[in-house]
């Protein structure tokens, strides 16, 4: 009789969902590897063949988040290198999380147990350095305003303050998520970037140069399925 037991991959898949919608509804504390795989329909051991600890498990499904992260601003910048301007990757950001509840949850600090147990991964760390980079790049290429103190600062605090807003009241104010996208980006276009747009040759080189930096930010996709970061 053939082997009817779904690919490694697919069955990872099926566990990490489970895990998503339990991590939401119940937060990480209450959530165990027993309601896991419950919910997942499979039996207890099958989880730990792919992750030795529910924490393993957990950094598992945030790594899998973060890629799809990552892939959904490299096709934006793929697609129109004009995307790499601040107002539309913080837009476009700010929908992507705002489309998957362990992000949202994970910015909002919701899963704030979660977030501490991620601080020393080797995915932090890169995600941080990849930060700085991010900042440092759109500077050089002339896309952010050099006239306003601790822009960094300013960048982070309007977009976490966006997140923090809408995990509050997500209907605050009688806008979708696509009305509150559009009023991220006129903040930071108007606050944050130059008056004058710069040609599409710096555009194009700002954007190819973040999607190699993006590029690296996406480690392999076994560390989601079983090979986690510090088992390198």
């Amino acid at each position: 009789m053939p082997d009817r037991s779904p690919p490694p991959a697919l069955r990872a898949d099926q566990i990490l969902d489970a895990a998503a919608t339990l991590l939401v509804r119940h937060g990480y504390r209450k959530v165990t590897v027993d309601d896991i795989s419950r919910e997942a329909g499979i039996g207890k051991g099958t989880v730990y063949l792919h992750w030795r600890s529910k924490q393993e498990l957990f950094e598992a499904l945030f790594l899998r988040e973060a890629i799809a992260y990552v892939e959904g601003l490299l096709d934006q910048l793929r697609r129109d290198p004009r995307a790499v301007l601040p107002h539309r990757l913080l837009s476009e950001s700010f929908l992507i999380v705002s489309a998957r509840p362990v992000l949202r949850s994970l910015v909002t600090g919701d899963l704030a147990p979660l977030r501490s147990g991620l601080q020393a991964s080797p995915l932090r760390s890169a995600d941080l350095l990849a930060t700085e980079r991010f900042f440092a790049l759109l500077t050089e290429h002339g896309l952010l305003r050099r006239d306003v103190p601790n822009l960094t600062y300013v960048l982070k605090a309007v977009h976490s303050g966006f997140y923090l807003l809408q995990s509050l009241d997500p209907t605050d104010a009688g806008l979708d998520v696509h009305a509150k996208a559009e009023a991220l980006a006129h903040v930071i276009r108007t606050a944050c970037e130059p008056a004058t747009t710069p040609n599409s040759k710096t555009l194009a080189a700002a954007a190819a140069e973040l999607i190699t930096v993006f590029e690296k930010l996406i480690p392999p996709r076994a560390w989601i399925y079983g090979e986690p970061p510090e088992r390198r």
